[in-house]
């Protein structure tokens, strides 16, 4: 079993919730607990609620930071907690607990934790600058973050993770636990799936909830979903849907133009971060969907 703390901006890009839905029905997952980052922090928490009760069940949910450390948060709205409805979820959560949450679980489980990231870095930032010694003791640092490859047709060189809170980020690229993994936006983006077979294939169990966010999503103008979160969760247990390369990253913080901007440098020697620079989507898909049957 896999110890995970879950870090996530769940309720504005879907992948978020499919990534949760995932991690709870993934039988070598033990999921430890939940922050949620980001604007409305706390109706991004009612969602990870509904999400595990749907699943049965009963994991430690915190909201955390709802703005960035420096700049204007990009991301203030919870879209898809309008979705929440009639699904039975949690609405009161502790305030101001989720670093301290972080920070006291990883302490209870010296090496054992792996955090995975999957939104703006706030949390994890203010973890690492509370308690630098919170990296070294982890089992493992994952994160969907950064563009270390050639952009997708249609974006820019930055990611939202990466640029939703740049000095966060910076702080994170920063620290050294013993294994430090990205998987990036050059690699996610080639596990996609139109509206019409999502729709066909969430329609039953835990995945039939996350259809009920996703319908938000759609009615957005947008016409598929790109598995961006759940393929930085799924290698945590196959490690060969990946194929990652050693090296260094560094975050750029000075121009505000280009804030957040990851640069990557592959090493000759190892360097300290670990990059996704190719994926298997078949495999990928074909993993995903077996942890629902």
């Amino acid at each position: 079993m896999r110890k995970v703390l879950l870090d996530t901006d769940i309720g504005t890009d879907i992948d978020d919730a499919v990534c949760l839905a995932y991690l709870l029905a993934q039988p070598e997952c033990r999921l430890l607990g939940i922050t949620t980052v980001t604007g409305e922090a706390d109706r991004r928490a009612m969602m990870a609620s509904a999400l595990c009760k749907a699943a049965d069940a009963d994991i430690p949910i915190f909201p955390g930071a709802d703005t960035p450390l420096v700049i204007e948060q990009g991301q203030k709205v919870c879209q898809q907690a309008a979705a929440l409805g009639e699904l039975e979820h949690d609405a009161d959560f502790p305030r101001g607990e989720a670093v301290e949450f972080l920070r006291r679980t990883i302490r209870e489980h010296p090496g054992e934790v792996t955090l995975l990231a999957i939104g703006p870095l706030t949390n994890v930032g203010l973890l690492f600058a509370a308690d630098p010694e919170i990296p070294a003791l982890l089992d493992r640092l994952a994160m969907m973050c950064g563009l270390f490859g050639d952009p997708p047709p249609g974006r820019g060189r930055r990611e939202w993770n990466a640029l939703g809170d740049p000095h966060a980020t910076a702080i994170v690229y920063r620290a050294r636990p013993l294994v430090h993994r990205s998987v990036g936006l050059d690699v996610t983006t080639q596990c996609r799936m139109d509206a019409a077979e999502v729709r066909e294939r969430f329609r039953s169990g835990l995945l039939a909830t996350v259809s009920r966010f996703a319908e938000v999503w759609f009615a957005e103008g947008k016409g598929d979903v790109t598995f961006h979160d759940p393929l930085a969760a799924a290698v945590l247990f196959d490690d060969s849907l990946c194929r990652f390369q050693r090296g260094t990253v560094s975050v750029e913080l000075a121009d505000p133009d280009l804030w957040g901007r990851t640069l990557w440098r592959p090493d000759g020697e190892p360097g300290p971060h670990e990059v996704a620079v190719d994926v298997d989507p078949d495999r990928f898909f074909d993993h995903f969907f077996s942890v629902f049957e």
